[in-house]
């Protein structure tokens, strides 16, 4: 797709950016204009899509649960860029388990990753992006914080705090003369490595399984990553001003039925 400059200017940090969905934010940001920091855990291959996007983009390394290195991260990018617009929270984590069979320490770790690092992330950037004259804050939560999966008890219910997370920081957000706007994405069985990990963790015969979640769609098949990532663009864009503590679906038609 050409390119239209739509985050030209716009400074933005994106976290899980390695890979999936966070990968295909930071492409699709990028190629519009903004300078992307892309920050991950895995460090090489976080390495690999900062370079392939070129400067001024960069990689820096990120545990979304360690809140001194949101401090870091945060004044590193205003120290350079001076200034700071969008934050794409799309590191996740997905464990597999009911109710009966999920562990506490899944289920802890499940909202350590999927819901503290997303809480941290917000707290440390808005008064940057105060500074700025405001910002767009876009959390990546899922399906599964919209309807339930008896298979997976912890995902759903960290997903789940994500969305009424965002609401909270949406309205917090609008106060004031530098409204920073915040809302949840929320995809379906997405064609990423993180599936692809699901489809083995089932159990069974992986095609069958993969199968099974392309059925889920009204559409008939997983989605994209890129797909999801201009949902995301729309958000980080001044397209979407008047959009705030909204929960974007893309599930190919997964939660109409």
């Amino acid at each position: 797709m050409q390119p239209s400059k739509r985050v030209e200017g716009k400074v933005a940090i994106i976290t899980g950016a390695a890979s999936g969905i966070g990968k295909a934010c930071a492409e699709v940001l990028a190629r519009e204009g903004a300078a992307v920091v892309v920050t991950d855990r895995k460090q090489e291959d976080g390495e690999r899509v900062a370079a392939a996007l070129g400067a001024p983009h960069v990689f820096r390394a990120l545990d979304v649960t360690d809140e001194a290195a949101w401090t870091r991260i945060v004044d590193e990018t205003v120290a350079t860029h001076g200034r700071l617009d969008i934050l794409v929270n799309a590191a996740g984590l997905g464990i597999p388990g009911d109710i009966e069979t999920q562990t506490v320490k899944a289920f802890r770790l499940l909202y350590a990753v999927n819901v503290e690092g997303v809480f941290l992330g917000c707290r440390a950037v808005f008064a940057p992006m105060r500074r700025s004259g405001g910002g767009s804050i876009i959390n990546v939560s899922s399906v599964a914080g919209l309807i339930g999966d008896p298979g997976a008890v912890g995902y759903c219910a960290s997903k789940g705090a994500v969305r009424l997370l965002s609401k909270s920081v949406a309205l917090h957000g609008a106060r004031g003369d530098a409204p920073i706007r915040c809302n949840s994405v929320h995809p379906s069985f997405i064609d990423t490595p993180m599936v692809e990990q699901l489809v083995q963790a089932m159990g069974g015969d992986p095609d069958k399984t993969m199968q099974r979640l392309e059925r889920a769609s009204a559409l008939g098949r997983l989605g994209e990553a890129e797909e999801v990532a201009y949902m995301v663009l729309y958000l980080a864009s001044d397209e979407s001003r008047f959009v705030t503590g909204a929960e974007m679906v893309i599930d190919g038609g997964t939660t109409a039925r």
